[in-house]
């Protein structure tokens, strides 16, 4: 006689499970909308607070005093002396690496790194007028010491004529500092 209990459920089957059981609705596996909000909420006003606290400080200010050229004979070349002033706005000393200025003509974008104060005397011997328009020449290795300014001037060269150089639409200097950004300065 087979026994058998009227009331009893009947063992499930693992291999027939119905997939509404199967794949449950997302309401009862996923937490609750409100503190997941939250949480992201709070996590994106940390992440506003680092990012202000860290973000990049300027370290100098400066400006571009005067511009002046004299035209190379037989080329279409100008040299050019720039006078800046830098002024560090850093809580460290400053060593200036490299100075480079970039004009911007009608015919086009031209930049050069600045001369070796060295050879401004021979640029003077040979173009009296540059002179007139310079001060003492702003050397690579220069150190600026925090909240003090540099004044000096840097000698350049571009392709164009005097008359180009004249009708710039516009000057910039960078100069570049050791184991910090550079700082560009534009008239």
């Amino acid at each position: 006689m087979a026994s058998s209990k009227p009331n009893a459920a009947p063992e499930p089957d693992a291999g027939h499970i119905p997939i509404t059981e199967e794949f449950d609705s997302a309401k009862h596996t996923l937490p609750d909308k409100g503190p997941v909000i939250i949480a992201l909420v709070l996590v994106a006003v940390v992440i506003g607070i680092v990012a202000y606290i860290f973000r990049p400080q300027p370290i100098a200010t400066g400006t571009i005093d005067e511009a002046f050229a004299v035209a190379i004979p037989n080329r279409n070349t100008v040299l050019a002396t720039v006078q800046l002033t830098v002024k560090n706005v850093h809580s460290r000393p400053l060593t200036i690496r490299n100075v480079n200025i970039s004009i911007r003509t009608d015919q086009g974008e031209f930049s050069d790194d600045s001369a070796s104060v060295a050879d401004f005397g021979r640029y003077f011997a040979a173009f009296p007028d540059l002179q007139q328009h310079s001060i003492e020449g702003l050397s690579r290795e220069m150190k600026i010491p925090p909240g003090q300014q540099l004044s000096g001037s840097v000698i350049v060269s571009f392709p164009i004529t005097k008359e180009q150089f004249d009708n710039r639409r516009g000057l910039t200097a960078t100069v570049s500092f050791y184991d910090q950004n550079s700082v560009q300065i534009s008239r």
